[in-house]
């Protein structure tokens, strides 16, 4: 594994880099880092580089340059890639991370061979909209510590939740560590930037993956269809393979990374396969 810090302050590392395959670059979501790809990373690497980064404001990276905003995020991306002389890359993209990847689709269509939108929000209702924002209202009273019980308990299974002590104890760590002056100006970009993605302007025309699980309720099946419909029907040549996965929640990767890696392998092997 091959770390640096970019230029802009972003902490990045690179798995397997003599590989043969295009790179896949995995972003993380809200309040995170790029060690909640631990299980993807070896399953990706077997064909590909991968690259995972830490979003501005979180793990390694130093805090948002400015008020935080899905572009600034997407040229965070730019950055990172310029930092390590890449091109065009496969992006995958979890929560907050799904939304920073379309915007990067939507800003820098050429840097981009294909996307995965993983549990990632769509349009939502005004009860799911006030919902979340009386989340970021929490982090900004109390910090992090405010939400994260109640998270935990949407994004994994009970049985897991309550068998799994010490990933609860990973996951809860990575939230916690975040800076509370802010956590919530980066939270509310999960809030707001919803609007700016749906029925997108640029039409996002990459090849995507769009999957979720049956039980992600903030990030439910419903968004998935609506994000991969929005971008099937951009031209004849768009195309976006929706993926449900049964009986899991938010954080899918982790909990179930065998039923998860297959499908995010596949796709992104298909798109090497093409581009080889």
């Amino acid at each position: 594994m091959q770390e640096s810090i970019a230029p802009d302050g972003s902490l990045c590392r690179v798995a397997n880099p003599d590989q043969a395959g295009i790179t896949v670059v995995l972003i993380h979501g809200l309040g995170l880092n790029q060690s909640m790809w631990e299980h993807q990373i070896g399953a990706l690497a077997a064909g590909s580089p991968v690259v995972t980064y830490d979003l501005y404001g979180h793990g390694g990276s130093v805090a948002p340059p400015s008020t935080p905003s899905l572009s600034q995020f997407a040229a965070q991306f730019k950055a990172v890639m310029t930092h390590l002389g890449l091109d065009r890359a496969i992006i995958a993209g979890f929560s907050l991370g799904g939304m920073i990847v379309r915007r990067i689709a939507m800003d820098y269509p050429q840097m981009v061979m294909g996307l995965a939108i993983l549990h990632s929000p769509h349009a939502r209702t005004k009860e799911q909209h006030d919902a979340i924002q009386l989340r970021v209202h929490q982090a900004a009273c109390e910090g992090p510590s405010a939400t994260i019980d109640a998270a935990l308990e949407r994004w994994f299974t009970k049985s897991f939740h309550e068998q799994n002590p010490d990933v609860m104890d990973q996951v809860r760590h990575m939230v916690l560590a975040n800076d509370p002056a802010v956590y919530p100006s980066i939270y509310q970009v999960l809030v707001d930037g919803v609007d700016e993605l749906v029925a997108p302007q640029p039409a996002i025309k990459a090849p995507a993956l769009v999957m979720t699980g049956d039980e992600d309720f903030g990030n439910n099946p419903a968004m998935s269809k609506a994000i991969a419909a929005e971008i099937a029907g951009a031209d004849e040549a768009s195309n976006a393979e929706l993926v449900i996965l049964p009986g899991l929640r938010h954080m899918a990767m982790l909990e179930a990374p065998d039923i998860f890696n297959p499908h995010l392998v596949r796709f992104c092997e298909q798109i090497s396969r093409q581009h080889m």
